[in-house]
């Protein structure tokens, strides 16, 4: 045999041995695939999938969710952070009124210019003849020099017609015993998103909630107020659907008077102003109520784009339950600003809450000054 068959004898051998061995190197040796963590897939309740062939052994990576309080802002200076908002909002009209009692020469027609605009911000018949004999006083005695003295003049005026004298604190605390507050309103004046705003505002203030969803005949809204709860940590007191609004009410007060809480907020049912059986009915559960605990504060909720409207809900509310404050809400993006003087004139009653947007923090403490400030921006 010659050297050359030799040598080709021992390459075909080392061939055959390499082979070999990598191939139970292969079988050995685990992929990446292989050697992975083994985690559950638990498959989608859509999925058609058989139970049985689940390796029920196997570690599962699931998450629990668990919601994470809220901080919220306390109540102080919130108007005056969102005064911008407001004064976009409103600056057709005081800008508009500046304009007007600017001019050189203030005639008939110009006063019948700010009385239309006036009109138009829903401040009212009374309310805008009311100032416009006062304006026409300052002119005649005072006189406008500039547009300086004219914005002085009207802000004078328009703080005195919104009253700043009148009590806008809300009661929070009452002497061994949580402070009990009604959340009266129609529906759609958003009515139980200020309620959780309320409760919002509140556990910022450093108080303990309770609230109580009262408004059984919506599902929505019990759904909606547990989630305004959970949010801030308050305790929502909820009942059946179409369960005896009164009775959720009484227990969401005793709940209250149980854990020692601060403050108690019971949103009701939108009743329609119109209907006196369901009128009645919130009534009664104000009664029901008293009969555990005094009712501290009664906030009638009014949507300021309804006008003149709303005037009209809070003479009918007012006579059924005692309104002792308004909250205007959805204030921001539109000019109707001059209900506030219209509903506290008609009813003696402050505004005391004020919502100027869709956040979470949006609801506010009335300040007539940072008002009147902001609408003259």
């Amino acid at each position: 045999m010659t050297l050359i068959e030799y040598v080709l004898i021992g390459v075909a051998v080392l061939v055959v041995v390499g082979a070999t061995w990598g191939f139970l190197g292969r079988r050995n040796t685990p992929s990446a695939i292989d050697s992975a963590p083994t985690t559950a897939q638990i498959p989608s309740t859509s999925d058609d999938v058989d139970l049985d062939v689940i390796d029920v052994d196997a570690p599962a990576a699931i998450e629990t969710s668990v919601p994470e309080l809220a901080s919220p802002e306390t109540s102080v200076g919130r108007l005056v952070r969102l005064r911008s908002r407001l004064a976009r909002s409103n600056s057709a009209v005081g800008q508009g009124l500046l304009a007007l009692l600017s001019r050189d020469h203030i005639d008939q027609s110009t006063w019948d210019e700010v009385e239309e605009t006036l009109l138009a911000s829903d401040l009212g018949v009374a309310p805008t003849q009311e100032l416009i004999e006062s304006l026409k006083k300052r002119v005649r005695v005072d006189g406008v020099s500039d547009p300086s003295s004219a914005r002085t003049m009207l802000r004078e005026e328009l703080i005195a017609l919104l009253d700043p004298t009148m009590n806008r604190d809300l009661v929070t605390h009452a002497e061994g015993r949580p402070s009990v507050i009604l959340v009266v309103g129609v529906n759609g004046t958003g009515k139980t998103t200020t309620t959780g705003k309320l409760a919002r505002s509140l556990v910022g203030d450093g108080r303990t909630v309770v609230l109580g969803a009262a408004d059984t005949f919506r599902a929505a809204a019990s759904q909606q107020l547990q989630t305004w709860g959970d949010r801030v940590g308050a305790t929502v007191v909820t009942g059946p659907e179409a369960a005896d609004p009164a009775a959720v009410a009484f227990d969401a007060v005793k709940e209250a008077v149980a854990q020692g809480a601060d403050v108690v907020v019971i949103d009701t049912a939108g009743r329609l102003h119109t209907k006196s059986g369901l009128m009645d009915e919130l009534g009664k559960v104000k009664r029901v109520v008293e009969k555990q605990s005094p009712v501290d504060e009664v906030l009638l909720v009014l949507d300021a784009t309804t006008g003149q409207n709303g005037v009209r809900q809070a003479q009918v509310f007012a006579e059924v339950v005692d309104v002792t404050g308004i909250v205007l809400t959805k204030l921001d993006g539109t000019a109707k600003g001059g209900i506030i003087a219209a509903v506290q004139r008609d009813l003696g009653v402050p505004v005391k809450l004020v919502g100027l947007g869709e956040g979470p923090d949006d609801l506010a403490p009335f300040d007539v000054e940072t008002f009147v400030d902001a609408l003259l921006e």
